[in-house]
């Protein structure tokens, strides 16, 4: 929609409205500003949820696998056969033997639930999650003659041990007496300290070398599972069907949906109602654009008959007004994006300020499961929602444009 020299000298002229239109200057101002704030309220949230999917999916992955073969009854014998045909599945990356067992640990008489995790000592120091997150410590000393482990910061810090630290660890599955079972109790030195930003891996795994835990828990040479990669996660069920088929006798696999389903429909469902009812803020601030325009056209109404009778046309006024409340809901999607963009960089300075504010912790790592608020800004999300936004101020414009195209001149001027 082009405009000519004299349309755009007057639609300049109605974003800035005179000394005696001060209230519909207002109008439109409190419309750039709802245009505004709607738009960074719905950049800001979706980029969040975008982060806090992507930043859980990472974790929940880069520990768990995108699925997992487990064996029935806990333990799976034959896992260097399951391991070997996974990986000749094509799409598979990577097959790793794994070992967990919730347990209890015990130091200086306090005593925490935890989960044990063993590991190969190849696969403890390939395992980028763990190895970027050490907070003290070194992985590298997990050897299967160290009677060493690493535990998550907040279990360490629940528990009052350090690096260095004897933790003891209680197995039910002891040595059996005339009186019964009586459990296994281990103590193993803290070699690392690590947080993978997951609360509920920080505040309860223990990481150990795989014949360490075979060890401690009576196992043989047997494995509690075989965790998978692929090359696709979405793809995750297509590609394992062959290997599901093959293993289904002894033992059972789960891709990363069914063993995170809740988490993950859940946030799908809580994403879906949050842009429903941003987009509806915007709506909202959308519709003071077609108040502020409908303002004009009513003070304005002698100015655009004499437009009219000095050879405007109709479709010349429709659109000097249709570019004024485009203008306007432009300015305001600007000015949302960059509020947006800022207050997404310092994140983490407006929530310590809120809590210091309030005095209260507003991101509480036991509920949201991350230690950090995430935010992953999706570009075309973005876009997508800057054109959502200036759709509807277009829309909003156009009563107002033809009302004022369809003013009569003669009925305007008859008593002039």
């Amino acid at each position: 929609m082009f405009l000519s020299r004299y349309e755009r000298m007057i639609a300049r002229r109605y974003l800035l409205p005179g000394r005696g239109e001060a209230f519909i200057a207002l109008v439109a101002s409190i419309s750039l500003v709802a245009v505004m704030l709607g738009v960074a309220a719905l950049v800001i949230v979706m980029s969040v949820m975008n982060g806090f999917r992507a930043e859980l999916f990472d974790k929940i992955t880069g520990l768990n696998g995108h699925a997992v073969v487990q064996g029935y009854g806990g333990q799976l014998r034959d896992w260097r056969e399951v391991a070997a045909e996974a990986r000749k599945t094509p799409g598979v990356t990577t097959a790793t033997p794994l070992i967990e067992q919730p347990l209890m640990a015990s130091f200086q008489g306090r005593v925490e639930g935890v989960l044990i995790r063993g590991m190969t000592v190849g696969d403890l120091r390939a395992n980028p999650t763990l190895n970027r997150n050490v907070v003290i410590g070194r992985m590298a000393e997990l050897t299967p003659d160290c009677e060493c482990i690493a535990i998550g910061s907040r279990l360490a810090s629940t528990l009052g041990a350090s690096l260095g630290s004897s933790v003891q660890l209680i197995s039910p599955q002891g040595p059996t007496t005339p009186f019964g079972t009586v459990p296994r109790i281990v103590s193993y030195r803290i070699a690392a300290i690590f947080e993978v930003g997951v609360y509920d891996y920080d505040k309860a795994f223990v990481v150990m070398p795989m014949e360490t835990a075979q060890t401690l828990l009576l196992m043989g040479d047997s494995v509690s599972m075989v965790e998978i990669d692929t090359e696709d996660p979405d793809r995750v069920g297509e590609i394992l069907a062959p290997l599901a088929q093959k293993v289904v006798q002894t033992a059972q696999l789960s891709d990363w949906r069914t063993l995170n389903a809740t988490l993950f429909e859940a946030l799908a469902v809580d994403r879906l109602v949050t842009f429903t009812v941003l987009s509806i803020l915007i709506l909202v601030a959308v519709f003071n654009i077609l108040s502020s325009l409908i303002m004009l056209v009513r003070a304005k109404t002698r100015d655009i008959a004499i437009l009219r009778t000095m050879g405007a046309t109709r479709s010349g006024l429709i659109k000097i007004f249709v570019t004024v409340g485009t203008a306007i809901g432009g300015l305001g999607i600007v000015a949302g994006l960059i509020l947006g963009f800022v207050l997404l960089y310092f994140r983490q300075g407006v929530l310590s300020f809120l809590g210091f504010i309030t005095g209260q912790e507003i991101w509480d790592p036991s509920m949201r499961y991350l230690t950090e608020l995430p935010a992953k800004t999706d570009p075309l999300e973005v876009a997508s929602i800057a054109l959502m936004a200036l759709g509807f101020s277009f829309l909003a414009t156009l009563y107002p444009a033809f009302k004022a195209a369809s003013t009569d001149p003669v009925q305007v001027l008859r008593y002039e």
